[in-house]
């Protein structure tokens, strides 16, 4: 596959076991350097690394905070789990946040966290949320992109009664700055999931690890949409890099890799504690190298 022309690059900063001023301070510094283009928090209730009972904030309001902080970067949520609130709530706070941001939402959505991962499963149970089975899971998650780019776009109130969302007088005012409205961010690897991705997603992200897999999920992408009959090369495909301060090479080969396969926009995952000019760094080190 040929190299992927002039990739985007971003950061992730997961809001757990960290202090809401340390990710103020990387975003600031990201902010003024051309060559990050965007940044993502996660959308979790509960720690999955690190202490079970340490510190997490609630994503969708860090990021309207960080709107209002930032001037330049793309912002989102990578991504929200559609299991934690109603899809028209979600397309109110989303639209929100885009209005804050003047424009700069990425708006990230997955089925939620699978169940086979414990501490993602107990966030559910311990702030009253049922967890449905996966089929639920990614059947809720298509009707709730439906809904959301509907309440996003359409200027008369509407009614939905689908399988999962039941809405009656269905409206969202203000609409998000950005028309039609914000790009749509579709994040996991399953088929099923992928199968939503074709129809409703701008963007696809997936975690990165083993490329062999994530090259095998984009082309079961592809097909999905030959079969929709939509051009597979509308989804920008994304993916998540973990950062490894002490043995950048390594990160810089999976930034080189990934890159070789067709992934065009690129989220290094920075672990906390955070290092001074962190941001600075990752353009030094990682990003300069591979633009």
């Amino acid at each position: 596959m040929p190299r992927t022309p002039q990739p985007r690059f971003g950061i992730m900063t997961a809001p757990m076991q960290v202090d809401y001023h340390d990710i103020l301070r990387v975003w600031r510094e990201a902010d003024t350097i051309p060559e990050i283009e965007h940044a993502w928090l996660f959308d979790h209730l509960m720690p999955i690394g690190g202490d079970p009972s340490g510190p997490i904030h609630e994503g969708w309001t860090l990021l309207s905070a960080l709107a209002a902080q930032t001037r330049r970067l793309r912002l989102g949520l990578l991504v929200t789990s559609n299991r934690f609130r109603p899809p028209a709530m979600l397309a109110k706070i989303a639209a929100t946040v885009d209005i804050v941001s003047g424009g700069r939402l990425d708006f990230g959505i997955g089925a939620g966290s699978r169940p086979s991962h414990p501490l993602a499963r107990r966030e559910y149970e311990a702030n009253g949320l049922p967890f449905h089975d996966s089929a639920h899971a990614v059947g809720s998650l298509a009707e709730a992109c439906t809904v959301i780019r509907r309440l996003w776009t359409e200027e008369e109130p509407f009614d939905f009664h689908g399988t999962y969302v039941d809405l009656t007088g269905a409206f969202c005012n203000p609409k998000p700055v950005q028309h039609p409205h914000p790009p749509v961010l579709i994040g996991g690897r399953s088929a099923a999931l992928l199968r939503v991705a074709a129809e409703h997603a701008d963007l696809w992200n997936i975690p990165g690890g083993d490329l062999g897999d994530v090259v095998q999920r984009s082309a079961l992408l592809d097909r999905y949409c030959a079969e929709i009959g939509r051009d597979p090369a509308t989804i920008t495909r994304s993916i998540h890099l973990p950062v490894s301060y002490d043995r950048p090479g390594t990160t810089r080969d999976a930034i080189d890799g990934a890159i070789e396969a067709g992934f065009g926009h690129l989220v290094l995952g920075l672990p906390s504690p955070y290092p001074t000019n962190v941001a600075r760094w990752v353009t030094d080190e990682l990003i300069s190298t591979s633009i």
